[in-house]
């Protein structure tokens, strides 16, 4: 079995199976429709509750004066995403799931409590409750980014897989447009059942999450191994395609695998880029745009969030296409500072509106996941480690961006649009370190692999006797 629970049996396979270009394609899009939309809407759900909440009076009512406002965010990433997440969700979700199946973790740790906390975030009265509140919100999403990311590399292959992991990622942005837009629209229930528009806003979201969790209950498929709306040939080509991590996880345990991704350099350097990505993300989420009326604010974040979906969708394809990774992620990240530079300029407001869609367009955030996880580390525990040390280094950067934005720094943002620059200019310098270093060592195995061939060797020993495996191995190579 693939790692799922005593309850799921395996189903027949077909041996060797040999698919046409078009009969894969068709079996791509198959897996495609039964699985993304479904994560997708999830995920856009978790998203719904933090764009435009503070715009519609919960500032006010709430009497969130000074910082308050900031240090709640801060109590979401803190404690949800960074001290629980980190200890007790992401690493620990990311290996549970090799035993509990994916649908249960998923809708039962993070969709069903998530959508009823933020419905109870509709019904807070106090500071001290919205703190509260924020912080169970935080360690109920926690796991939903991280355990999906793996989830689907146990389904597509190394360069099918960021396609679909920012199809997921684009949530966030059809979240931006959609709580814009709903916001609005929702105005005029304004004063219904002695409620303001915010708490109407976190009630019907938090609906909404229960339904669709409801739904995915029936719609979530676990393994390849058990999804009985594939073929038996079409599970095996499925499996066969996934067996590049068997090797892997014979010759090594869980915890050998553990340590090495917590060792890596790697992990960190990237976890450096995803830093840089997530920050001026979170950022945005809560402060975007400035300067305009509510109902203005409102219908303007439509189309930059969903221009930038669209590009980061279209950067995923090629970047799968063309089988590199740096050279989107660092094409992305210049964008976006442009964005940031124009924006914090004493520009117009329109000009400033045309850098927030530079700002959105540039910040992809499937691109260093796809880079290290997917394709840089082999190996089912030490990839789950992977995607979770990423992650919560990431998040970091939204407790971070929910206090540089501060309110007498209003309407210009100096320091936080100074900081977020700074971010991106460091991520892009660690970017090109990552891909030089891929590089050399690319070279230096292709060099030491064609010695061993002209004397008839294969991989030698490392220190030890133990032949190196995984990314050590002689015949890897790193995706650029």
């Amino acid at each position: 079995m693939c790692g799922g629970s005593k309850e799921l049996l395996e189903l027949p396979v077909a041996s060797s199976p040999v698919l046409t270009g078009e009969r894969e394609a068709r079996l791509w899009r198959k897996i495609d429709l039964r699985l993304v939309p479904i994560l997708t809407m999830m995920h856009l759900f978790s998203f719904l509750d933090r764009s435009n909440a503070k715009i519609e009076g919960m500032t006010k009512q709430l009497d969130l004066t000074g910082n308050k406002y900031n240090l709640a965010l801060t109590f979401h990433f803190i404690h949800g995403r960074v001290v629980q997440t980190y200890c007790l969700f992401e690493l620990p979700s990311n290996l549970v799931i090799q035993i509990v199946r994916p649908s249960r973790r998923v809708l039962l740790q993070c969709q069903v409590v998530w959508g009823s906390t933020m419905l109870a975030m509709g019904f807070v009265k106090t500071y001290p409750q919205l703190v509260g509140v924020r912080l169970c919100l935080g360690a109920a999403e926690a796991g939903l980014y991280p355990g999906v990311a793996y989830y689907l590399t146990l389904w597509y292959p190394k360069y099918k897989c960021q396609y679909r992991i920012s199809i997921f990622a684009t949530a966030t942005n059809l979240a931006g447009a959609f709580s814009g837009l709903i916001a609005y629209a929702m105005g005029a229930m304004n004063g219904i059942g002695g409620l303001e528009t915010w708490s109407w806003i976190f009630i019907l979201d938090g609906l909404a999450t229960l339904v669709v969790a409801f739904i995915a209950y029936f719609a979530m498929v676990d393994y390849p191994t058990t999804a009985r709306f594939l073929t038996a040939e079409e599970r095996s080509f499925v499996i066969e395609r996934q067996g590049r991590d068997a090797a892997e996880d014979e010759e090594q345990g869980a915890v050998p695998q553990i340590i090495a991704a917590f060792t890596d350099w790697q992990v960190w350097a990237l976890s450096v880029v995803q830093f840089t990505v997530a920050a001026p993300v979170y950022g945005l989420a809560y402060f975007l745009p400035f300067g305009y009326s509510t109902s203005v604010t409102q219908l303007l974040t439509i189309p930059p969030y969903l221009l930038a979906a669209a590009v980061w969708v279209t950067f995923a394809h090629f970047s799968d296409k063309a089988q590199l990774r740096w050279p989107f992620i660092f094409a992305g990240q210049s964008i976006a500072l442009v964005g940031f530079i124009i924006n914090i300029s004493d520009a117009p407001s329109g000009v400033k509106y045309f850098g927030l869609f530079l700002c959105l367009m540039g910040s992809s955030p499937s691109g260093v996941i796809a880079w290290l996880v997917v394709n840089n580390l082999p190996g089912k525990y030490k990839r789950a480690t992977g995607i979770a040390i990423v992650l919560t280094v990431a998040n970091i950067g939204g407790a971070i961006a929910s206090n540089i934005f501060r309110s007498q720094d209003a309407p210009r943002y100096i320091l936080g649009l100074a900081l977020e620059i700074a971010f991106i200019g460091m991520g892009l310098i660690v970017i090109l370190i990552t891909a030089f270093t891929y590089k050399r060592i690319n070279s230096a195995r292709d060099r030491e692999e064609l010695v061993q061939q002209q004397k008839g060797e294969k991989d030698a020993p490392m220190k030890g006797g133990a032949k190196p495996i995984g990314d050590r191995a002689l015949s890897f190579r790193y995706t650029l």
